[in-house]
């Protein structure tokens, strides 16, 4: 029934069946704000407009762009906001590296969620999170790198947006002053 030759095939290919195989991670956005948000993946190209509506989220498991290396999830409160000009854009930008995954945020044209909390939070509890608390992109660098295993969720409005008696203030054009006296 089996002879020489198929015997090591056989071993073999039972091996690489029992060899485990680590699960790639996914970049997860979720939107806890009370309007839809809009979201494009770009790396060598642009996917179609996702529109993220409220207690919903985005994900996609992470890859490593062909063309680019990354990926960059750009993230508008605009519809079709990339495509506009000068039109604000959070970005959330990951690179799948082997088995580990390089993370960051930042913004372009604008801070289009200030007033709104974000936050960047792996589901591994020893890698680091982004939090940005008035919705604007703090000064320095915050590049993080994690096992690229974990999910990485990016949540508008954590919590909700600022307290209520801040919205208000934020209506009427006082919200950035004020709300940068909270932080």
């Amino acid at each position: 029934m089996f002879n020489a030759l198929s015997t090591p095939l056989i071993l073999l290919s039972l091996s690489l069946l029992l060899t485990p195989t680590s699960a790639i991670g996914r970049a997860i956005v979720t939107n806890e704000c009370p309007d839809p948000i809009y979201l494009w993946s770009v790396g060598g190209t642009i996917s179609p407009q996702h529109a993220i509506e409220p207690s919903t989220s985005y994900s996609e498991p992470f890859t490593r762009d062909p063309v680019s290396g990354g990926i960059a999830l750009k993230i508008s409160p605009v519809e079709n906001g990339i495509f506009k000009p000068n039109v604000s854009q959070t970005i959330f930008a990951y690179n799948l590296d082997g088995n580990n995954v390089w993370y960051d945020m930042s913004d372009i044209f604008g801070d289009g969620f200030a007033g709104r909390t974000m936050s960047l939070k792996p589901s591994d509890a020893s890698c680091s999170e982004i939090v940005w608390g008035t919705g604007k992109q703090p000064a320095g660098s915050a590049v993080r790198v994690c096992g690229a295993e974990g999910d990485l969720e990016l949540t508008f409005c954590t919590g909700g947006c600022l307290p209520s008696w801040c919205k208000w203030l934020l209506c009427v054009g006082w919200g950035s002053w004020w709300a940068n006296l909270f932080v």
